[in-house]
């Protein structure tokens, strides 16, 4: 069982705790990703099991006529066993939510696994979602950049056309200088150009992945300007009232873990903001 200091950014450890979740979420106009925790597998069993408990989810979720989709990690599905185990579980899961009319998002981890993400997003994007727009609800690929590489700002030229969603973030690992900004206006400055690029080329499936009033607001004010539909983004536990004060004008989505492998998750949700880890200590001393 999960304890309450951890419960604010965690659903659960079971499937059906993560729904209730969503549940109540959706009663407020926010929508769900939802993310069975789990990353770096080095063995098969392990891929199998979430992968497995991936498609059941998906049906869970159709049969429920809940608001969510599902979000994955590569690591989680094997990249680390190799790219062709990596492949064989994503497509798996990506076909079984098709038959259920769900999104799968692909999350983004370090550098290293950047080209075969991106390079299984447009294939899977290309062969699932040519069909659809994307501003579509309903079932499609998404995958996720990283504001803070050098490299993003090609390969969002090359995702362009590609008929998916992208999430931007600012990107949260901790990244070789050759390779990534590491300073914090710098890459405030590349997530606004990116942002400023897809609402000029995309034609929607924008998602701004972030809890910074500064790019909620440069998203908004390029949104009045373009039109171009996009969707905000939010981690479970962090900033939940502006989340539901944002989902009464914009399509608003909450970031929803769940699974027995919670301790080091809610240990970084904690860790990177001070107002997370003031709440934490406020738990631990019952004030």
């Amino acid at each position: 069982m999960i304890p309450p200091i951890a419960s604010r950014f965690v659903a659960g450890e079971s499937p059906a705790e993560a729904l209730d979740h969503v549940h109540r979420v959706n009663q407020r106009n926010v929508r769900a990703i939802i993310n069975l925790l789990g990353e770096h597998y080095d063995e098969r069993p392990a891929v199998r099991s979430d992968a497995a408990e991936y498609r059941a989810l998906a049906g869970d979720i159709a049969g429920s006529n809940l608001d969510a989709s599902i979000s994955v990690k590569p690591s989680q599905l094997g990249l680390d066993l190799g790219e062709d185990v990596f492949r064989e579980e994503l497509e798996s899961i990506v076909a079984a939510a098709a038959d259920h009319d769900v999104f799968v998002w692909i999350d983004m981890e370090d550098h290293t696994t950047t080209d075969a993400t991106l390079d299984a997003y447009e294939d899977l994007a290309r062969e699932y979602g040519s069909e659809r727009s994307p501003s579509d609800h309903g079932f499609g690929v998404g995958v996720c950049v990283q504001a803070n590489l050098k490299r993003t700002r090609d390969d969002v030229q090359r995702l362009a056309d590609v008929p998916g969603k992208v999430r931007f973030v600012k990107g949260a690992y901790d990244e070789p200088a050759e390779i990534a900004y590491k300073e914090t206006e710098r890459v405030n400055q590349e997530y606004e150009h990116l942002l400023e690029y897809a609402f000029e080329e995309f034609e929607g499936g924008i998602a701004v992945g972030s809890h910074d009033p500064r790019m909620i607001d440069h998203a908004r004010a390029l949104y009045d300007e373009h039109g171009t539909d996009f969707e905000i983004q939010m981690l479970m536990g962090v900033r939940d009232d502006a989340q539901y004060e944002l989902a009464e004008e914009y399509e608003v989505w909450q970031y929803v873990p769940y699974g027995g492998r919670w301790k080091s998750y809610f240990y970084r949700r904690a860790m990177e903001r001070k107002e997370n880890l003031r709440f934490a200590l406020r738990a631990i001393l019952g004030r």
